[in-house]
């Protein structure tokens, strides 16, 4: 008898996920890719791959789920958890988190503190903290990649969070599969659902915890978790969730696409000393000149987490709305000028 649908369906994610794993590394490696994952068990030292884990039922199964396939497949499996420091006895809970993984078989397994700043808001500067800490630990033991539990419901809301800013069609596309330097940041169960990794939990009777931020009105995410998804759901039927996943792939597969399509066109709209030029950018479309006008405010100091889409439409006007206007001001101390047909964009 095999395992239970759910159980089944996170081991089938993560086995996935460490099978393109195991061929990026063997490849680069040069071993061809059709026999990476039978030659890795024979080049020691194996493959590190960590997984995040909060203690709560996404990252709980996901872990449980490494930890079965990882030896199958000759990688070493071991795990973090960020101790944020925003709840009592949080320096507890880690410790519990730390002995749950061993117990599942994890190894290296640790617990690391992070102090949350204020930039950003409450969650935007959890994350930073979060993220600073993962990078830190990965390359303290060398891992080959980090797991993350992000469910098809987080890729759901992530969607909708892009939405209300507002942003355009980057921000609905979502969390990406791969991301990170290298590709460090691999996310298993961006097509599995909650319900799916909590079942899996509790049918092998792993303990998990539930964060009491994940239920807290003053935080966006979970206002839109327990309200704005189930009011969407009650409207609109059952399928949200779904449509939502789906919209982010295929604003990703857009995204990544315009985003090529501007790499290739910028050396075209620039003259012989690199100055862009306003005429041969007027004539792209709208989405492709953006992304070159972007790109060109980050190379020249604007932090691109500052950038936002108002600041791009301001330089746009520079090219398709000229009336003599003066200097745009953008994030960084970097300023936009027209001058004699040609648009400069430099830090002032």
């Amino acid at each position: 008898m095999g395992p239970h649908p759910a159980v089944a369906a996170i081991r089938l994610a993560v086995r996935r996920v460490l099978h393109d794993i195991l061929t990026e590394l063997n490849t680069t490696a040069g071993v061809p890719a059709a026999t990476a994952a039978e030659r890795m068990p024979e080049r020691p030292p194996s493959p590190l791959v960590l997984v995040a884990c909060s203690g709560g039922a996404d990252s709980m199964a996901l872990a449980s789920a490494l930890a079965f396939e990882a030896p199958r497949l000759g990688v070493r499996a071991g795990g973090v958890t960020v101790d944020h420091g925003l709840q009592n006895g949080s320096d507890l809970r880690a410790e519990e988190v730390v002995l749950r993984l061993r117990e599942l078989g994890l190894d290296p397994v640790e617990a690391t503190a992070v102090t949350v700043g204020r930039e950003g808001g409450p969650e935007a500067a959890a994350r930073d903290a979060r993220y600073a800490a993962l990078d830190a630990a990965a390359a303290r033991h060398g891992a080959a990649a980090v797991l993350l539990g992000h469910t098809r419901d987080d890729q759901a809301e992530t969607v909708l969070l892009g939405l209300a800013r507002g942003s355009g069609i980057r921000s609905l596309s979502g969390m990406a599969a791969v991301s990170g330097a290298g590709g460090r940041y691999r996310r298993p169960f961006l097509q599995v659902d909650r319900q799916t990794a909590r079942k899996a939990c509790m049918v092998q009777s792993l303990p998990v915890w539930d964060d009491p931020h994940n239920a807290d009105p003053a935080y966006t995410r979970s206002r839109l978790r327990h309200e704005g998804l189930p009011a969407l759901e009650k409207a609109l039927g059952k399928g949200v969730v779904e449509a939502l996943a789906r919209t982010a792939q295929l604003s990703r597969d857009d995204a990544d696409a315009l985003d090529a399509w501007a790499r290739q066109a910028e050396a075209g709209v620039r003259d012989a000393s690199g100055v862009l030029e306003c005429a041969k950018l007027y004539a792209l479309p709208p989405a492709v000149r953006r992304r070159i006008l972007r790109r060109a405010a980050i190379d020249a100091g604007a932090p691109a987490g500052a950038l936002f889409a108002r600041h791009v439409e301001e330089v746009d006007r520079l090219i398709t709305g000229w009336r003599g206007q003066g200097a745009i001001n953008l994030p960084g101390r970097v300023v936009a000028r027209r001058q004699g047909g040609r648009l400069v964009i430099r830090q002032g």
